[in-house]
């Protein structure tokens, strides 16, 4: 495969993941400090056994990061702000495209309030016990609802033509919402496993593309590095397409369910409801020519991510 083949291998497969940013489900993981133009891959699972299977020839292995710091998300007629998230994954490209999440889920985001909190949520109603609750919340810290996007499903339909252009789903992204109150029980959800939140993202605009190559220790070198590394963004993404399901485990035999529902508008069809990420970035990192370290190009890619690491 030629050099600019290899290139834009990397560049597809950097802008169909791209936005999957804040919606892949989000977790916690440790994170190494890396040098240089590693940087921003701080939790690529370089260890995983599928990572290290790769052999350059029949299927490849790159480093993902992707940053979003703020977007918004409506459902039904609640719309919240998104706060900032990183998702970190390894793309295995072979027969298929595929992502490696790391241990702990492969995004990390920051939590966001709803607006109104519980009030907002679900007061006033005329169900005494809810009248009941309404009448107890008497500051912030019983008003406050967090929610926080999780998986409820595997992501499909991959289509890497869509990630380098505009306009078309990139990819479908099964996910739920957990919401998180005093009040609420622990297993609140705006969807579930059976019933989730469909996201098909789309780019809005085609992303600007940059390449840089760097030595294994994540030093720039232009003409000689092993790495490749290849950032996108400036392109801001979006969905409106989806439905979703109605609020479910939120308590009181099904009570609060069902406020939630009616305060929020939900279950809300197909059309009623958008996400927008602002401006992601995205890095793909990876070798230059995976060949030249065939049979073991996965294990190359661990040892030169572990060399920049800080101590």
């Amino acid at each position: 495969m030629s050099p600019s083949r290899k290139r834009a291998r990397l560049v597809a497969a950097g802008a169909v993941t791209a936005l999957a940013t804040t919606l892949i489900p989000a977790g916690s993981a440790s994170a190494a400090t890396l040098k240089g133009s590693w940087a921003p891959f701080t939790r690529c699972p370089v260890d995983d056994p599928a990572m290290l299977a790769a052999d350059g020839v029949s299927a490849t292995d790159t480093c993902l990061a992707s940053h979003s710091s703020s977007g918004s998300i409506k459902l039904g007629t609640t719309t919240a702000t998104t706060g900032a998230t990183d998702l970190q994954a390894g793309v295995l490209s072979a027969s298929t495209l595929s992502l490696v999440t790391p241990s702990g889920g492969a995004l990390v985001a920051d939590p966001v309030k709803i607006p109104g909190g519980l009030l907002g949520l679900m007061c006033p109603s005329k169900v005494p016990v809810i009248t009941q609750i309404c009448r107890s919340i008497s500051d912030n810290t019983l008003n406050n609802v967090i929610a926080t996007i999780q998986p409820a499903g595997t992501p499909s339909d991959f289509d890497l033509a869509a990630g380098l252009g505009s306009g078309d789903p990139i990819i479908t992204l099964p996910v739920k919402i957990h919401l998180q109150n005093p009040f609420l029980a622990s297993t609140c959800t705006i969807g579930s496993n059976s019933h989730p939140i469909l996201l098909k993202p789309r780019n809005l605009a085609v992303p600007a593309t940059d390449f840089a190559r760097f030595d294994g220790d994540g030093t720039p070198d232009a003409d000689n590095g092993d790495l490749l590394r290849i950032d996108t963004g400036g392109a801001s993404q979006g969905d409106d397409s989806f439905a979703v399901p109605g609020a479910t485990g939120c308590g009181g035999l099904g009570l609060l369910d069902a406020a939630v529902n009616l305060k929020t508008g939900l279950p809300s069809a197909a059309g009623n409801n958008k996400l927008v990420l602002n401006s992601p970035s995205t890095y793909l990192g990876g070798l230059y020519d995976p060949t030249s370290f065939a049979p073991g190009a996965g294990r190359r890619l661990a040892a030169f991510w572990h060399s920049a690491a800080k101590s």
